[in-house]
């Protein structure tokens, strides 16, 4: 399935149905005056969270919605049938903005959360209703009023509870593969991953879910690589784990490359929970390793973990770590500032 986080559609509410004009004529009743029915209401557009969709690329094909008008109403008072309301399916994390992307209309965060996004307009009158003291036969109906219509951006930010964040080819997603069901394509070249990924972590009797976030570079917020785009998927996420190559030649500077992406975005990513890993640690050895951890931590301000997606090593105390934020964020805190890293 091809993952897409952005779409315009086109969105329009049923019409109300027409008034009827009708006088009752029955045998042996004599004046028996008007009796046309109401016109039923048109179709409302409503929108709704669902379990089982992760990406919005039924829109790329189906771009405009149209909820059926109301029926018209009818004699003896009968009124019409109100049109269906057209329900819109959307994944849990899409948000629903007007056509400038300006304003946010609704932002679904729940599954079977429901938004009434645009009313059907109402029936006309029939020309029973139009009947006074003076006025005994009247001939006049309303013929509904018109539905509502408008263009609309639907935008996805998957809901998460970790975002993996670092440069292309930091070994994202061979940690993502490593620790959850995920199958993340992995490749010795830069920007394998180009759309986010998400997999399920089970450690420790816990579940949480985390997202591969496609690789930062430099540039990133003027639209350089892959740009930002996809970093709205991590303005959900409660705790970043950020991982830095143990490969490159400035391990601080990687660090500072992202840090400064998270700060141009904005949205408070910068200020998010963050835990820091040196990735492919089983490629050096522990003197290196060691030399430089004190570089990223006197970049950083606090002790990277090491870990290895590759051979398992470090797992652990990584993702001990991650509970610990998902569980007590002020806690975790003062763990990362003291470097104790000590098995939960």
């Amino acid at each position: 399935m091809h993952f897409l986080d952005q779409a315009k559609i086109f969105v329009r509410s049923g019409a109300g149905g027409p008034g009827a004009v009708s006088f009752r004529r029955e045998k042996y009743i004599e004046y028996g005056g008007p009796d046309g029915g109401d016109g039923g209401k048109g179709g409302d557009i409503v929108f709704e969270a669902v379990d089982g969709l992760n990406t919005l690329i039924d829109f790329r094909y189906t771009q405009h919605f149209k909820a059926p008008r109301g029926k018209g109403g009818a004699g003896q008072n009968q009124t019409g049938a109100s049109g269906k309301d057209l329900v819109v399916k959307v994944p849990v994390g899409t948000q629903v903005l007007t056509d400038d992307k300006e304003h946010v209309l609704a932002d679904f965060t729940e599954t079977g959360q429901r938004v009434v996004l645009l009313k059907g307009g109402d029936g006309g009158r029939g020309n029973a209703s139009f009947k006074t003291a003076t006025n005994r036969a009247p001939r006049q109906h309303g013929t509904g009023w018109p539905g509502e219509e408008m263009w609309l951006w639907l935008r996805l930010k998957l809901i998460a509870d970790v975002g993996l964040l670092g440069l292309p080819n930091a070994g994202k997603s061979t940690f993502l593969n490593a620790v959850t069901n995920a199958r993340a394509k992995v490749g010795a070249y830069p920007f394998t991953t180009l759309h986010p990924k998400l997999g399920v972590v089970r450690h420790r009797d816990r579940e949480f879910v985390m997202a591969d976030i496609p690789g930062l570079i430099e540039g990133a917020a003027e639209g350089a690589g892959v740009g930002d785009r996809f970093l709205g998927h991590v303005e959900r996420t409660r705790v970043l784990l950020h991982l830095v190559d143990a490969n490159v030649e400035d391990v601080a500077s990687a660090y500072r490359t992202v840090r400064d992406e998270l700060e141009a975005y904005g949205e408070g990513l910068a200020d998010k929970p963050e835990i820091l890993a040196l990735s492919k640690s089983d490629t050096l050895d522990d003197e290196l390793l060691d030399a430089l951890a004190d570089e990223l931590e006197e970049e950083a301000g606090v002790r990277p973990l090491r870990v290895s997606g590759a051979t398992g090593a470090g797992l652990e105390p990584v993702l001990d770590g991650l509970i610990r934020y998902l569980d007590a964020p002020a806690v975790a805190q003062e763990v990362v500032e003291r470097g104790d890293w000590s098995p939960l």
